[in-house]
């Protein structure tokens, strides 16, 4: 370590969309209000206007900056480019922290640390936020990237969790970790916890976030065609995202060929808060998830929410779990819904409830001071795989 109190920390991550950069920035604001120097490097290609936006808003707060750089999703020989450009920039900031966020993120940030490393210390921590964690276990992909993962262990000073479903996915598909490991909670501001009131306007559903399978969309307009065909319920909703493939036409063609094309409006991403003010009740339809901020956040604004029992999310529920929908099953998730919009006194309680439970339990403060330990554990060298085995579930070490 060089000595300083205040640390040099720089973000490398793919894709600034999404909840993966929700929680980057969120984790950049916190830490440089604590004193230290941050940086934030992505992909250029990916996202759009409200991107931007997002990264204009965090840029005055980051004394290493804001930086763009071209990377694929998928792997390519641009990665030769890519690695090389960020192997000068990322030297030229002089990081005592690259935290790799994401599969492509934990590559590059992980093998450019192990080289700035030769010179000086550089903690490599790695968060997967699902990741290459969603593929089969069986596939031949899955194999492809469990192995790598498995590889880079080598290079990594400590793996990040954001949740207990998502350490024993790890353990499970990757193996037991050979460095160290720790489980630390998403958490939100304190103004994230005042209720939302939903406009004069506001449609009777909302679902926010990207437009993709795996988020459950598809899922999503199936069950609003079934409340209206089966239940007799013409059921309106709002639907904000994006996609980083052609995938909204898509479903924006499934909304026509099921009839309700006039019911599911899609939109633009919009501020999260804006966007709940839109709905009365938002649902949360994934098939898969690691520990999803949008559930976090509506819970939060006193929000009812219909969910699928995926991932972290029975986490966030905690003794209210068993209200949560199993995944992929458009009948399941229009009943969740029909029970939820046929008692809003109860779905108001029940949001109450969400609400008392959830909010000492996700804290930002609590999360930037725990993975601050876990960077200055490294720089420290205390890091020591016969020394630290991993951790189990819900569980975090103070070195």
């Amino acid at each position: 370590m060089t000595g300083r109190v205040r640390l040099r920390i720089v973000h490398v991550v793919r894709a600034p969309i999404g909840g993966i950069f929700r929680h980057i920035a969120d984790l950049a604001h916190a830490q440089a209000a604590a004193g230290h120097e941050i940086g934030i490097v992505c992909d250029s290609r990916t996202g759009g206007a409200f991107e931007e936006e997002a990264i204009a808003r965090i840029a005055p707060k980051l004394a290493l900056g804001a930086t763009r750089l071209p990377m694929r999703r998928n792997v390519s020989f641009a990665d030769i480019a890519a690695v090389q450009h960020m192997v000068g920039h990322l030297a030229a900031l002089e990081p005592d922290v690259i935290h790799c966020h994401g599969a492509k993120g934990g590559v590059y940030g992980r093998l450019i640390g192990s080289w700035l490393g030769r010179e000086r210390p550089v903690a490599r921590l790695y968060a997967p936020h699902g990741g290459s964690l969603h593929f089969d276990k069986w596939s031949l992909e899955g194999r492809i990237y469990f192995a790598v993962e498995r590889g880079l262990e080598r290079l990594t000073d400590a793996l990040i969790h954001v949740s207990a479903y998502e350490a024993e996915t790890y353990r499970d598909k990757v193996g037991v970790p050979r460095c160290r490991a720790a489980v630390v909670l998403n958490g939100l501001r304190e103004e994230e916890f005042e209720p939302v009131i939903p406009r004069a306007d506001a449609s009777d559903l909302l679902f926010v976030g990207m437009f993709r399978d795996l988020k459950g969309t598809d899922v999503f307009l199936e069950a609003l065609a079934r409340l209206q065909t089966r239940l007799g319920r013409r059921v309106t909703a709002h639907l904000f995202g994006q996609s980083e493939d052609e995938s909204l036409g898509r479903y924006q063609a499934l909304a026509r060929s099921l009839g309700i094309a006039d019911l599911a409006r899609f939109h633009d991403p919009a501020p999260t808060r804006d966007a709940f003010a839109r709905g009365r009740v938002i649902v949360v339809p994934s098939r898969a998830e690691s520990m999803p901020y949008i559930v976090l956040e509506a819970i939060a604004a006193g929000l009812p929410i219909v969910a699928t029992r995926v991932g972290g999310i029975p986490e966030i529920f905690g003794p209210r779990a068993d209200e949560l929908i199993p995944p992929g099953d458009p009948d399941a998730l229009a009943s969740g819904i029909e029970r939820v919009l046929a008692d809003p006194v109860r779905a108001q309680l029940d949001a109450a409830a969400r609400w008392d439970w959830m909010r000492p339990r996700f804290n930002i403060d609590v999360m930037q001071r725990q993975i601050e330990v876990l960077y200055r554990d490294a720089l420290r060298g205390r890091l020591k795989p016969a020394a630290y085995p991993a951790l189990g579930p819900a569980q975090f070490s103070m070195g």
